[in-house]
């Protein structure tokens, strides 16, 4: 009699899911045992027409609420279903840029979102968007054939990916400094071609490039400006030129003669216990 209850509790509820205007929900559950279901909220991306977007329209489905044990393996599982999925990406809140960003890297990336996040769900074909709107759960997370690592298992794992392989890492970073320099590059000969060219209205850019190369910024050579510099503002003093530099000057001489008198007085006197002291 209890589990008909709960059974036609949890049918209810499902029945009278509240979403937010606009999206759709998805239950999902993460495993069989897990009575209750979470809810995930989709919608089409879609952006103004005079706005630009990294994602491609018709294609792309914006995913709400999704949970952290929710990876982008998982999403992409769940929702293959619906249509071969392309790409599956998950940010922290919405993204707004304009211009599409650099992909990320497996090694230099930023610390993972602890809490729920958004994702962006990049369909092959158009009607993968519609099916996937469609789509009616409870889906699973975690099943038999494809487990979700929880809890001391899920750190586990998690530190044995912070470990990096050497030789990957090394190709990697190769690759980058290759295309930083191939861009270095092409923006150093843009900025050759447009040096004293003026522009349509006549108007001539000022660029950074100058006659004389810079110095090496290094610790021997950064000391070595600092010494000339402080030589040429030696020489630039005026000595004795002002009321209190005569005055230190004087107290500085007087504390000279003090202190050689009393090192005479001493001397004269370790003479005098050795009875070396001859004044004559």
């Amino acid at each position: 009699m209890v589990a008909r209850r709960r059974k036609r509790a949890a049918r209810e509820s499902e029945k009278g899911i509240l979403s937010p205007p606009g999206y759709s929900a998805i239950p999902i559950k993460f495993c069989e045992k897990q009575q209750s279901s979470h809810y995930l909220y989709v919608r089409e991306h879609k952006v103004r027409e005079s706005t630009k977007s990294s994602w491609p329209q018709k294609r792309t489905l914006f995913v709400l609420n999704v949970p952290p044990y929710c990876t982008e393996e998982c999403l992409t599982r769940l929702l293959s279903p619906c249509g071969p999925v392309q790409s599956v990406e998950l940010q922290e809140k919405p993204d707004l840029a304009e211009s599409p960003k650099e992909p990320k890297s497996k090694f230099f990336h930023p610390k993972p979102v602890p809490g729920f996040q958004v994702a962006y769900v990049v369909f092959q074909k158009p009607r993968g968007v519609s099916a996937a709107l469609a789509l009616k759960g409870p889906l699973l997370v975690s099943t038999e054939s494809h487990p979700v690592k929880s809890g001391i298992h899920k750190w586990i794992r998690d530190y044995a990916d912070s470990v990096p392989d050497p030789e990957a890492l090394r190709v990697e970073v190769d690759t980058f400094m290759e295309t930083y320099d191939e861009k270095m590059a092409e923006e150093e000969a843009k900025a050759k071609e447009e040096e004293g060219v003026p522009d349509e209205e006549g108007w001539v850019k000022v660029t950074r490039r100058g006659r004389r190369p810079v110095l090496p910024r290094t610790e021997a050579a950064s000391l070595r400006v600092l010494e000339r510099e402080k030589r040429k503002r030696a020489r630039k003093e005026l000595l004795n030129f002002y009321a209190w530099q005569h005055r230190e000057t004087k107290m500085e001489h007087l504390a000279q003669l003090r202190k050689k008198f009393q090192e005479d007085k001493q001397r004269i006197e370790l003479m005098r216990a050795q009875r070396k002291f001859r004044p004559y």
